[in-house]
């Protein structure tokens, strides 16, 4: 199937760096490589990575569907998740050798045929009844390499599968579930090792990325991102992350939170693997004084040891949640006369970040949303300018402590649904979230598997006309060039195309797709349920095919209190929908 992809010269460029830093696998021979896996973004063929590269930009240069015929999209075909487990598929797709690979709801990843929909396999995970996951029982997607097909599961596991039968190949467990870990990020494949992360932030858990053997599972290195904890490399100490109690007090550091929920990018240039952190635990700010490192961060990883090279810090000593998870995507541009290799992070607090990539160096932040109460903008070295009067109170004895209102709300400016890069605009599209809400800090103390929050909350509207907002911007000079307003929160990820286009998901049931120059919207199709999927497209037999999950849920409906009424009518669902043009 390899001999009908088609792939740039520039997918054989980057092809031929990611070899010079490591030998092909002997599993390449019966399925993706890793080069394969490199070139993905040049790729139209399949979709081979979470983010159609492992750069996560979501841009796919295919434009047989483009501005000019997009409205004449219609069904190609439908596939069901089945049973009754149909809720929160949040999952982006896998493409390859004629097989569609999706994950479900509550661990489970099904095989259907590329051109008919039909069912092929079906893989459901034994789930222990203590699983403790936050937000939904989510899972966000699978990699693929060779011979295999590798997902996370909410008791914190991660399962390879043969690609073809779906049968188990290996089965490895992250963490302790019992703790309050759970795993729902897609893995990343970086030279023959699968990367990731761990879930259970509001737990007090510690956050690390660890990289395992793709055809064995076998533990390769493990780096803790809480300063203090000790990071390893084939079974021996590779040193501590930061210094211990250099940010944190006496033991906290043992259950300081930092969850690596979502997932990783790798940018073969810098051969550099990026990992955003989520929230300090526990959200009472005042229980734990500095700036917590490396809660809120992104951080650059070497893929070959799992050392740290370097941090950047967007929220030091968050108490809002504003968490630090997003993904960091690496793109090149010229700013001021000057060509430079950087990359850029939408986050939780309402914040777009642009750093230079190859040491992290603070380039700008720009504000994203309506607005941020918690601070007014950052200063010429990256850290933000507070306002103290956005923090909420201090807890007294048993008594709550004072309560402020804060924008955005903890569910973020943008929470977890990737963003998309356009190669063509050079824009940045972001599905983003207008809202606040009252927060007030509680007594807490840790409790292995209890909730260790220490804080309470309630969001609410701050515009009479939308909650979402899909937002074009330039990141050299942090404008926004349009935005699409929806009235419920926007909760699924964006794709961006050759053909000018931008497809995302709404809660109302839409797939709609944008002219990426000027945001008009150009075509909807209604799917049944909530789209908070992330879409793809590639080619068969000489078409383009766009294509997402359908089915409705994550945090809003769980968390989202007020808001959550906005979308109380939307029904539940699993579907696959793939679309195309219509032959003549």
């Amino acid at each position: 199937m390899k001999g009908r992809f088609t792939r740039s010269m520039a997918g054989v460029a980057v092809s031929a760096l990611l070899m010079a830093h490591a030998p092909l696998s002997a599993a390449d021979a019966t399925g993706p490589s890793d080069a394969d896996l490199v070139g993905d973004a040049a790729s139209t063929g399949d979709v081979l990575t979470y983010g159609l590269g492992p750069q996560g930009q979501r841009f796919s240069p295919l434009a047989k569907v483009n501005d000019g015929n997009v409205a004449k999209l219609v069904p190609a075909f439908a596939a069901s998740l089945g049973g009754e487990k149909q809720r929160g598929q949040e999952s982006q797709p896998l493409v390859y050798d004629g097989t569609i690979y999706v994950t479900g709801s509550y661990s489970r990843l099904y095989a259907f045929d590329a051109r008919t929909g039909e069912q092929k396999w079906k893989y459901e995970a034994r789930l222990p009844d203590g699983i403790m996951p936050c937000c939904d029982v989510v899972n966000r997607g699978a990699a693929i390499h060779g011979d295999k097909i590798i997902f996370a599961t909410l008791d914190a596991r991660i399962v390879a599968l043969n690609r073809n039968t779906g049968k188990v190949v290996w089965n490895k467990q992250i963490a302790d579930y019992q703790a309050g870990y759970s795993a729902t990020a897609a893995p990343l494949i970086v030279k023959g090792m699968v990367i990731t992360g761990n879930s259970g932030g509001e737990f007090g858990i510690v956050g690390a990325v660890e990289a395992r053997d793709v055809n064995t599972g076998e533990l390769i290195w493990h780096r803790p991102v809480i300063e203090g904890n000790m990071g390893t490399l084939r079974g021996k100490d590779n040193g501590m992350t930061g210094k211990l109690n250099a940010s944190w007090e006496g033991d906290q550091w043992k259950t300081g939170g930092g969850a690596t929920w979502l997932g990783g990018t790798y940018d073969p240039e810098t051969n550099l693997i990026f990992f955003g952190t989520g929230n300090p635990a526990p959200w009472n700010s005042h229980l734990r004084k500095g700036d917590n490192l490396y809660t809120a961060s992104t951080l650059a990883i070497d893929p070959d040891t799992g050392v740290i090279k370097w941090h950047y810090q967007t929220t030091p000593h968050d108490g809002w949640d504003f968490d630090g998870v997003n993904e960091f995507i690496p793109f090149d541009a010229t700013i001021g006369g000057k060509p430079m290799k950087l990359g850029a992070k939408a986050d939780r607090n309402g914040y777009f970040f642009v750093l230079d990539r190859t040491n992290g160096k603070f380039i700008s932040a720009s504000k994203f949303v309506m607005q941020t109460t918690w601070a007014g903008g950052f200063n010429k070295n990256g850290r933000p300018n507070y306002i103290e009067a956005g923090r909420p109170g201090a807890a007294q004895g048993t008594e709550k402590g004072s309560t402020v209102f804060s924008s955005p709300s903890f569910l973020g400016g943008k929470n977890w649904m990737p963003m998309a890069f356009s190669k063509d605009t050079g824009l940045f599209y972001i599905p983003s979230n207008d809202w606040g809400m009252d927060i007030w800090n509680e007594p807490i103390a840790y409790k292995k598997g209890a909730a260790y929050l220490g804080a309470g909350f309630t969001i609410k509207p701050i515009a009479e006309d939308h909650i979402g907002a899909l937002r074009a911007m330039d990141p050299k000079t942090g404008k926004i060039i349009w935005e699409y307003k929806n009235k419920a929160p926007l909760w699924g990820g964006v794709l961006t195309t050759g053909g000018n286009l931008v497809f995302t998901g709404t809660p109302e049931g839409y797939l709609k797709a944008f002219d990426a120059k000027t945001g008009k919207e150009l075509w909807k199709f209604q799917t049944g349920s909530g789209v908070v999927g992330s879409p793809i497209t590639w080619e068969q037999d000489g078409e383009q095919f766009i294509a997402v999950m359908s089915g409705w849920g994550g945090a809003v409906p769980l968390w989202g209190g007020d808001m959550a009424e906005l979308t109380k009518q939307v029904s539940q669902g699993g579907s696959f929908w793939a679309f195309k043009l219509p032959k003549r």
